[in-house]
């Protein structure tokens, strides 16, 4: 299957994520903490912890730091007590935003999101106002160049639901939640390693931005990415900012 050209996205995303490495563990340690109290402290038994883990390992996160917030969150230590909320809202030209949080204070998040929203051009909507245009899936990205026949076969053979090639050459795997990492190992094995592998909400429809407007937006995303509360940022539009 054919599909627009994301790469250049992608690629873009990643760079601004290594700048800010040094947020990424905060980040990790909320999820490790969340996951694991969740759905307990057992790798084996909690996909969401071990995927959390994995994250952090290949993030160069000490063992140490890792045992310790599982141990934290499974009441083996005192630790802060957050809470997940989703908001909902708009970007530029009207560009669906969803923001995922972690917070010990929702009075405070929600203050800030709200504000990091209207100040840069978007609006915070109400609670299902733009989820139904996101997919809850795994998302597997591959460079063009990559072979593009062998994705596919090892990829639906373990149980992917599609395998989009981009106009670029850029190849694309789609899973269930439940099958990501049965896909992602397959594919692995098989010593194709994607370049981002991740459980995600997928735009099921994007809107092209280009110019000031790209800009306006780009800046939005990196204010609400560097919210101390903010876990993940997901939207619809796809940047061109002429780099």
């Amino acid at each position: 299957m054919a599909g627009h050209s994301k790469w250049a996205n992608i690629q873009h995303r990643k760079g601004r994520q290594d700048e800010k490495r040094g947020r990424i563990w905060t980040r990790l340690i909320r999820e490790i903490i969340v996951a694991a109290r969740q759905g307990g402290g057992d790798l084996n038994a909690n996909p969401r912890l071990r995927l959390a883990v994995d994250k952090a390992k290949a993030a160069n996160m000490p063992a140490d730091n890792i045992k310790r917030n599982i141990d934290k969150a499974t009441g083996n230590l005192e630790g802060v007590q957050y809470e997940e909320i989703r908001y909902e809202g708009y970007g530029i030209g009207g560009a669906a935003i969803m923001v995922d949080t972690m917070t010990d204070n929702r009075v405070r998040t929600v203050a800030e999101v709200r504000h990091i929203l209207s100040k840069n051009g978007g609006n915070l909507g109400t609670e299902g106002s733009v989820v139904f245009q996101f997919k809850h899936c795994g998302q597997l990205f591959f460079a063009p160049g990559t072979n593009e026949d062998q994705v596919m076969e090892v990829a639906l053979d373990a149980g992917a639901e599609d395998v989009i090639t981009d106009d670029d050459g850029a190849i694309e795997v789609l899973t269930s939640p439940a099958d990501f990492e049965a896909v992602r190992n397959a594919l692995e094995a098989a010593g194709l390693v994607p370049e981002v592998a991740e459980v995600t909400m997928r735009a099921e429809n994007s809107i092209a931005l280009s110019g000031e407007e790209a800009v306006k937006m780009q800046k939005l995303l990196d204010m609400l990415e560097d919210q101390d509360d903010v876990q993940n940022v997901y939207h619809n539009a796809e940047l061109d900012l002429g780099e």
